[in-house]
């Protein structure tokens, strides 16, 4: 399953953690993709598209 979103296309980004004494390991920062129908159709959403929506609508 890809972690992309349908509608504004974010996906997985790569960065470092950091640790107390700045050590820099890789890491993954993942989208986080809700499934959502949208006008009854099954999507794969981020919330960030999803409170967009919600505040566009209201």
């Amino acid at each position: 399953m890809s972690r992309i979103c349908e509608i504004c296309g974010r996906g997985t980004q790569s960065g470092h953690s950091r640790s107390h004494s700045n050590i820099a390991t890789k890491r993954k920062f993942k989208v986080n993709i809700q499934n959502k129908k949208i006008n009854g159709k099954k999507t794969k959403v981020c919330v960030r598209c999803i409170r967009t929506m919600n505040k566009v609508t209201a």
